[in-house]
């Protein structure tokens, strides 16, 4: 049994990109399937009303980003955005690559508020 790990990361060209990757659950019992224990550097929450809308941006150090309510959409360079919907998450690790200078039309995402409820998220950083 896997965990299917919804990845934002930065390919090599510089752009920001989606890519699926499982997580064995190799633990638990059959009613309760655990992965192993990942560490973690602590953990954020964050409020957005509705109708919020970042600038671009990299994420600045890899984490997991759970939406506990309402939803996001994340988009990126060519054009494509996903929506993701309270329950879900997905890894953000669409970090700048090193050496390079940000520019808002090659690097990072944006993302926004969607849907009638406030979003609130969950970060939770990795070390």
């Amino acid at each position: 049994m896997n965990f299917k790990k919804v990845v934002l990361y930065t390919a090599a060209d510089g752009r920001a990109k989606w890519r699926e990757e499982a997580i064995a659950l190799p633990e638990g019992t059959p009613q309760a399937m655990l992965s192993e224990v990942f560490p973690s550097a602590g953990y954020q929450l964050r409020h957005s009303p509705v109708g919020f809308r970042s600038q671009w941006h990299c994420t600045p150090k890899p984490q997991w980003v759970f939406i506990l309510a309402g939803e996001i959409e994340i988009g990126l360079q060519d054009g494509t955005s996903r929506v993701f919907k309270a329950g879900e998450h997905f890894f953000s690790a669409d970090t700048l690559p090193e050496g390079a200078s940000f520019d808002p039309k090659v690097h990072g995402h944006w993302s926004a508020q969607r849907g009638p409820h406030p979003l609130v998220t969950l970060f939770v950083k990795t070390p």
